[in-house]
């Protein structure tokens, strides 16, 4: 189903999208782990051996590293695709990857720092998979005539510069998928349970309503308490209108509270989850039955055996053997081997930032690494008044045992 008139209502309200995207990277960020990694769980395959020759590519890889938050599977993953490109790969366009790394803090000092750092190494392109910051990097990186691409936006410098690529529509994707899945099934009601932070309901409720709206379905923000030890008695007051599904927007304490009050309050209704409520210890906590039957909404399905899911444990296990694959490492991943997917075209000699703006402008249905379904086209179409968004698509997915993913699906 499409909703693209909501989307185009939705983007009006680009004021408050920051809030909103920080939330959900919030809930991703918070519940990341690569405590008991393993690489044993899922099919590989026998990397091939076209080692790249040509000159190397200077790319900047920001990552959120460090501080308080601290990710540095983002950085393994990121590390290891670029050493399959190199290896393995063939390169981007033959060339080498050098990758220029540099760790914010998820604070604008460190962000300016690594920013800076880009633009006096003079790199040629700039990924930053995962942050909160690009409002301070991408007025700096794209200033300096460098393109600047993320695996999700976060601010609204990211999804306007007109040198900026953003590889999926984030939040944005994440309630359109939500709106037409909901119409897809029948719904008539759905309720998002978020936390009381900030603008972040607020935000939440002006770029759903449009979306849910066209869809013929009716959208109720519940904000919940997060200083609450226990808001069961919030969340049931929020259901009173008995919705037919409940979305989950929020951190690992979030998804957990909301997921315990939801079993004890409407064991039945539907459940919409983001990544941060299925990572492992939401599942630890509630056990995997209380997700089961959950309708999933990523940019990633580390569950399936396509070719390039397989290609990405492979990968992984190779080059990054002690990295959990089933963690962040795929948001570095997919961005770093993205590039190669885009650059393949570009021309012998030396690459700098305009040849690579140029081969993302001319990007058109390029598969997203490791989420079979998903494709980007960087060409400012896929919502019009952000156009540095490459997608608005996302996977809706059922959560089946052991948190499986089945019966994937493409929504736009």
């Amino acid at each position: 189903m499409n909703v693209s008139t909501g989307f185009k209502r939705a983007a009006k309200s680009t004021a408050v999208m920051g809030a909103a995207a920080a939330l959900v990277l919030g809930g991703l960020t918070a519940c990341s782990s690569d405590d008991d990694s393993s690489n044993s769980a899922g099919k590989t395959t026998e990397l091939p051996g076209n080692a790249a020759t040509g000159d190397a590519i200077k790319i900047g890889f920001i990552a959120p590293e460090g501080g308080q938050i601290s990710l540095p599977m983002v950085r393994e993953g990121g590390e290891a695709a670029a050493k399959y490109i190199n290896e393995n790969g063939g390169g981007i366009g033959g060339h080498k990857i050098e990758l220029v790394i540099c760790k914010q803090h998820e604070e604008p000092a460190s962000a300016t720092k690594c920013a800076n750092e880009m633009v006096e190494k003079k790199v040629s392109a700039v990924v930053s998979p995962l942050g909160a910051q690009g409002a301070v990097m991408v007025p700096i990186i794209a200033g300096a005539g460098i393109p600047y691409i993320a695996q999700a936006p976060v601010s609204q410098a990211e999804m306007v510069n007109p040198d900026a690529f953003m590889m999926s529509g984030g939040i944005i994707a994440v309630l359109g998928g939500q709106a037409a899945t909901a119409a897809k099934d029948g719904l008539k009601k759905v309720t998002i349970l978020i936390g009381d932070t900030g603008d972040a309901a607020a935000s939440v409720k002006a770029l759903g309503e449009p979306m849910f709206k066209q869809a013929g379905v009716e959208l109720n923000v519940v904000t919940v308490p997060v200083a609450t030890a226990d808001p069961t008695p919030q969340i049931q007051a929020g259901l009173s209108d008995n919705p037919d599904a409940v979305a989950i927007m929020g951190d690992t304490r979030q998804c957990i509270q909301g997921i315990k009050a939801l079993e004890t309050a409407a064991p039945d209704v539907q459940k919409y989850l983001i990544a941060s409520c299925l990572d492992k210890p939401v599942i630890d906590a509630v056990g995997a039955d209380a997700v089961q039957g959950a309708k999933a909404f990523t940019t990633v399905n580390l569950s399936s055996d396509a070719d390039t899911v397989t290609q990405y444990r492979s990968v992984m296990a190779k080059y990054a053997p002690d990295t959990d694959p089933h963690g962040l490492s795929y948001m570095g991943y997919q961005v770093v081997m993205a590039m190669a997917e885009v650059g393949g075209s570009l021309p012998a000699g030396a690459i700098g930032p305009e040849q690579m703006k140029t081969a993302w402008r001319a990007a058109k249905d390029v598969p997203v690494p490791a989420a079979p379904g998903l494709t980007f086209t960087c060409d400012g179409k896929a919502v019009p008044q952000l156009p540095s968004l490459c997608s608005r698509s996302i996977l809706v997915s059922t959560v089946g045992e052991d948190v499986k993913f089945t019966d994937t699906v493409t929504v736009n």
